[in-house]
């Protein structure tokens, strides 16, 4: 067994570049709208990696990047951090995931392109080699930009860890509907919730019912995010809807990477299930009122901070 010092999270997922454009004045759609282009890293596994080790949790990051110029600034990124991605596939004959996404003058997304071909390239063999990086952290986070097949792989021959899920979109959710009971925590949003449990979520009743599938199928932690409301939790033995403080959103590109990174986080540390969602809740709101995606003053001080100051103590 590893010594309990030794503990790291894994992740398994995208790694992009993010570029992102905000227009100074009210988004007309169709037209050249003035404003800011920026480019940053991106990725929903990336982030939730970047996320962690901000939280000061060991973590290794399993991914594909291109042997390019993103790729190279992705590398780089990481090592100036910490974040180890010694496990990832570095591929010359394919560039860089790229996401381009066009916000409107809330910080909402209007319209957005991801070209993540590149991580088509995953292999199980090359998935199999990573065996032992997975089985050995204490949760390995795995997102549905990962190949299907991949994903299906590991759940059903790698053990030993918990496997927490983000969903990413619904579209893709729908990837691991069959294959939800094997994820310990999972974090669906609405939408995502009724795709993989075939529940209409229009009522609380229709909520605590839909957690209730996926606590049958074998999840142990059901985390629903409803946008401004808030979050709802079930683990079988609690349920609770917990809202969602009053803030001004600047960019809410990078929240939901927040929220499972700071789950991730909680697990770790052994917290309750309360306790995790106003921890995550509150790691969310950090990210919402942030220009980047990532906010690089998250840390878990930073957020029991922050907790205090929203009343979500």
């Amino acid at each position: 067994m590893h010594k309990k010092n030794d503990d790291y999270i894994s992740v398994l997922g995208g790694s992009n570049m993010d570029i992102i454009g905000f227009p100074y004045k009210d988004f007309i759609p169709e037209d050249s709208n003035p404003g800011q282009i920026k480019v940053a890293l991106g990725g929903v596994g990336r982030n939730i990696a970047e996320n962690l080790v901000h939280l000061g949790v060991p973590t290794k990051l399993i991914s594909a990047i291109g042997d390019d110029i993103y790729g190279k600034m992705i590398m780089e990124h990481a090592n100036s951090i910490g974040l180890d991605m010694k496990s990832s596939l570095v591929l010359n004959q394919a560039p860089t995931s790229t996401y381009l996404a066009i916000l409107d003058e809330n910080g909402d997304m209007k319209a957005a392109i991801s070209n993540m071909d590149i991580l088509n390239e995953i292999t199980i063999e090359f998935i199999q080699d990573k065996k032992q990086v997975i089985e050995n952290s204490k949760i390995c986070i795995i997102d549905t930009n990962m190949p299907t097949n991949i994903i299906n792989y590991v759940l059903d021959n790698f053990k030993n860890t918990d496997f927490f899920l983000d969903t990413v979109s619904g579209s893709k959710a729908q990837n691991v509907k069959n294959n939800i009971g094997a994820f310990h925590t999972i974090k669906p949003n609405r939408i995502e919730a009724e795709i993989l449990s075939d529940i209409k979520i229009d009522n609380l009743g229709n909520m605590i019912r839909a957690s209730e599938y996926f606590l049958s199928q074998g999840v142990k932690r059901v985390f629903i995010t409803l946008g401004a409301e808030g979050v709802f939790y079930n683990d079988g033995n609690v349920y609770k809807l917990i809202p969602n403080p009053k803030i001004k959103v600047i960019n809410a590109t990078g929240a939901g990477d927040a929220f499972m990174a700071a789950l991730a986080f909680c697990h770790f540390k052994n917290y309750g299930i309360d306790e995790s969602a106003r921890f995550s809740i509150t790691a969310a709101v950090l990210a919402l009122s942030c220009e980047e995606t990532i906010n690089p003053n998250i840390s878990e001080k930073s957020v029991k901070k922050k907790m205090k100051e929203i009343g979500l103590c």
